[in-house]
């Protein structure tokens, strides 16, 4: 794992939007512009993608401590901070009307939804065989074959 997924990965569970990110670098006085940071998000295969070092990752961890929990002046309580944050996450249009997600119970006579489904029995399971027509014999596609699987012929 790269400095950049580390970098990725503490971005998405926190999550900080890159003006934040830039502001927890200030405070160890790391200073990088929202260009450069985005470079370390890019996917590899990108022609501006840059490696994160390991001083941006350790000024990062370093801010980090400092902007959850505090100095020890001015401590902080870190699940404050994160629902701080939380709280400034925008909410997409259309989302106050949307009713929650709640999964249906299942059919189980796989009726079509306008009767009103009855409680049934697990039915037994049927054996198939298959039946051919008397005097119609079963054809034999493949010649059999006797397999040795090694052993020597006596």
């Amino acid at each position: 794992m790269t400095n950049n997924d580390i970098f990725k990965k503490l971005r998405v569970a926190l999550m900080l939007r890159d003006d934040q990110i830039v502001e927890i670098l200030e405070l160890v006085d790391f200073r990088i512009s929202k260009s450069e940071l985005g470079a370390f998000f890019r996917d590899e295969k990108h022609e501006n993608y840059m490696e994160c070092g390991d001083q941006v990752l350790r000024n990062f961890l370093n801010g980090l401590v400092i902007h959850l929990r505090g100095t020890k002046e001015n401590p902080k309580n870190p699940k404050d901070v994160l629902a701080k944050h939380k709280a400034q996450i925008p909410v997409k249009d259309g989302a106050e009307n949307r009713p929650e997600f709640k999964a249906k119970p299942r059919d189980t006579e796989g009726s079509r939804g306008d009767e009103a489904p009855a409680k049934a029995k697990p039915a037994a399971k049927k054996t198939f065989k298959k039946t051919f027509a008397k005097g119609t014999p079963k054809v034999q596609v493949v010649e059999k074959v006797k397999y040795n699987f090694g052993k020597n012929k006596k």
